[in-house]
């Protein structure tokens, strides 16, 4: 009997169809001699697809924003005992958090750009807002203008980066690049340009081996890496990236010390920005990273010389059930996470 996979993809934000494209290129990567593969998607207040999950033996989640990329699905995973393909609850938590994960991660000495964040209840009607209920300008001139500097970014601090992110040039930006942030969650960072080469590096890890792939460089005439540079070819995408090798090594050893740190599971990629003298700071870390055949991580496995069916495969064995033969019904005699 072969084991049921399914490929978790949807979810409730604006990365919901970025999100199922990432499902059929897993989809089409998966050895269907070996599994039995249905893509499952969920939809904001429809729980059918989750009840469905029970029947299965094994989610590769691909959903990228909530409920699959902050820990909500991983908690009801981790309830009904079917194992999955990324972190587990607190880590997911914690990356989607991208304030909270930089600063925990600066804590370990990783460098991060400087940055601060609104809370919609603070926003609505505490410090930022005047006594009389108006928008304290002088507060955001002198907090974001003055203390980060322009430009700077203003983005969704518990989302992706392709929807309500800006790269604020004036101080007549501000004000509705926050309002645009907050149509994508209730949290808002504003963090510090830094500029130099982009580059993004992706690992996995299992019992038997560490592996940390090519680096990938990033290359767009637009603002920044935005929807557009990343689903319509507005960019280009050099794997290897183009940076000395002890630059790479350090890079591969910090992304993989990250994993660890985080306490991550299967596949990750974590974007750098190497300012001025090849000094790498973190930008994010991605626990559910895009995997359509164009993606980062497809690249790099093709520029490490693997084959991303195999790798695919080692994740999702190392945490199937040995008691799978058993299985009767759609349920696992014995689940193990």
């Amino acid at each position: 009997m072969k084991p049921k996979i399914a490929i978790v993809a949807g979810g409730y934000t604006s990365e919901h169809d970025v999100s199922l494209r990432s499902a059929a290129g897993i989809e089409s990567f998966l050895d269907k001699q070996k599994y039995d593969v249905t893509i499952v998607q969920l939809e904001k207040d429809d729980y059918t697809a989750l009840d469905e999950l029970r029947d299965y033996d094994y989610a590769y989640i691909t959903i990228h924003g909530a409920p699959g990329e902050n820990g909500l699905l991983q908690g009801y995973l981790d309830m009904i005992g079917v194992p999955y393909s990324c972190c587990g609850v607190l880590a997911a938590a914690m990356t989607f958090n991208k304030f909270a994960c930089n600063h925990y991660l600066q804590g370990f000495g990783i460098p991060i750009a400087k940055s601060i964040l609104i809370r919609k209840g603070d926003w609505n009607h505490g410090a930022w807002r005047k006594a009389n209920g108006e928008i304290n300008e002088q507060m955001l001139h002198d907090q974001i203008v003055n203390g980060l500097g322009l430009p700077c970014f203003i983005k969704s601090n518990v989302g992706g980066s392709s929807f309500g992110c800006t790269k604020v040039k004036t101080p007549e930006q501000v004000l509705p690049a926050i309002e645009t942030a907050f149509r994508e969650g209730d949290e808002v960072i504003c963090e510090a340009f830094m500029k130099g080469v982009e580059v993004t590096c992706g690992v996995y890890k299992t019992k038997d081996k560490e592996v940390a792939f090519p680096l990938t460089e990033v290359v767009t005439e637009n603002e920044f890496f935005d929807y557009d540079a990343k689903y319509n070819g507005q960019v280009d995408e050099i794997t290897p990236a183009r940076i000395p090798d002890e630059v790479r090594d350090e890079i591969q050893a910090l992304t993989l010390r990250i994993y660890d740190i985080l306490g991550c599971h299967g596949i990750i990629r974590v974007d750098y920005i190497l300012t001025e003298g090849w000094k790498v700071n973190l930008l994010e870390v991605n626990t559910t990273p895009g995997m359509t055949a164009t993606s980062f991580i497809p690249q790099q496995v093709r520029a490490a010389g693997l084959n991303i069916t195999d790798v695919l495969g080692e994740i999702i064995d190392e945490n199937l059930s040995p008691a799978l033969p058993t299985r009767e019904g759609g349920k696992k005699a014995d689940d193990k996470r």
